[in-house]
């Protein structure tokens, strides 16, 4: 009943080709292409002067005090919600085991 079954390799059906034979082929090497001078660049260089620098500073700090004070949101909610979970389950047993003694 258990036993598993194993199965059996089907013969192939249908006509078997046999394989081709490849026939190697010669390689023709050609001239190489001369390569490109390198051209300059035409983006523009980003100048990094300090007051550059002092705002991207203070985006910074901004960007990770806000995303801090998300996350501490997030888990002073969880705390809390946590917090009234527990608070519900005792009031519920402590009902539960009132209505036993009765």
């Amino acid at each position: 009943m258990l036993r598993p079954k194993i199965p059996t390799m089907p013969s192939p059906t249908g006509l078997i080709t046999p394989p081709t034979v490849v026939e190697p082929t010669t390689v023709v090497q050609h001239d190489p292409t001369p390569a490109r001078a390198p051209t300059a660049s035409t983006r523009p260089t980003i100048q990094l002067t300090p007051g550059t620098a002092l705002a991207l500073v203070g985006a910074g700090t901004a960007v990770v005090l806000v995303v801090g004070a998300v996350l501490v949101s997030m888990l002073l909610a969880v705390a809390v919600t946590g917090a009234s979970v527990a608070v519900c389950a005792v009031v519920i047993r402590s009902l539960i085991s009132s209505q036993h003694r009765r």
